[in-house]
């Protein structure tokens, strides 16, 4: 049985504004003056502080928000077809298209990508979906929830129309498995993972090209 937490709402209002913000930054510091690197660092390492100064105030917090090992085979494996199923989805459609770039610079990326993965699913809907549902003031459905926090995810990436649909989709599905006790951890992996696949064979983008100006090998 999971303990109980208390959060003020308070504390809540602030974290999800945190969010709020650090989306707002990457359409500054990452679409208008292309400091994508710095931006990511920045952003992790943000909230990296965050989580361990708040793991300090309420040791308990890390299993509140989901950022344990609870069901991390289950939902590895779980997840594991449908993640083959994109990957070889993704690759065929870039073939067709001509628009996959694979490359050996998605090694440092899928090494690299997953950490961004856990972050963003972590603010996202460990922290953004988790406490629209734990606020004691806005009783909001489950599914409008899910379907609020679908909608932030995708006008994140915009203005890539194709990254949006995606993302949007992939938030339904991840916000929901979440909210059924499923590992968040996990799911940043998976997220990271995917997510550079989708930049190569999808987008024609190279990641580590575009932050580093190089190629690795």
């Amino acid at each position: 049985m999971e303990e109980k937490i208390v959060i003020s709402n308070a504390r809540r209002n602030f974290e999800i504004i945190a969010v709020l913000v650090t989306g707002l930054g990457k359409f500054i510091f990452m679409d208008i003056l292309e400091f994508r690197f710095p931006y990511i660092a920045t952003a992790c390492i943000f909230w990296i502080l965050y989580i361990f100064r708040r793991k300090k105030e309420i040791p308990t917090i890390l299993n509140y928000w989901g950022l344990n090992f609870n069901n991390f085979k289950n939902t590895f494996f779980g997840l594991l077809p449908l993640a083959i199923l994109f990957s070889v989805a993704f690759l065929i459609i870039g073939n067709k298209m001509n628009t996959n770039i694979l490359n050996l610079n998605i090694i440092p990326i899928l090494l690299i990508y997953p950490v961004w993965g856990i972050i963003q699913q972590f603010i996202m809907i460990g922290i953004f979906a988790r406490n629209m549902k734990d606020n004691d003031r806005t009783k909001l459905p489950t599914s409008v929830i899910v379907l609020l926090t679908a909608i932030l995810f995708a006008v994140v990436h915009f203005p890539f129309t194709i990254l949006v649909v995606a993302t949007f989709f992939l938030a339904i599905v991840y916000t929901t498995l979440y909210f059924r006790g499923k590992n968040l951890l996990v799911m940043g992996i998976y997220h990271g993972w995917i997510g550079a696949l989708f930049f190569y064979t999808i987008m024609a983008r190279d990641p580590f090209l575009e932050v580093f100006g190089k190629n690795i090998f």
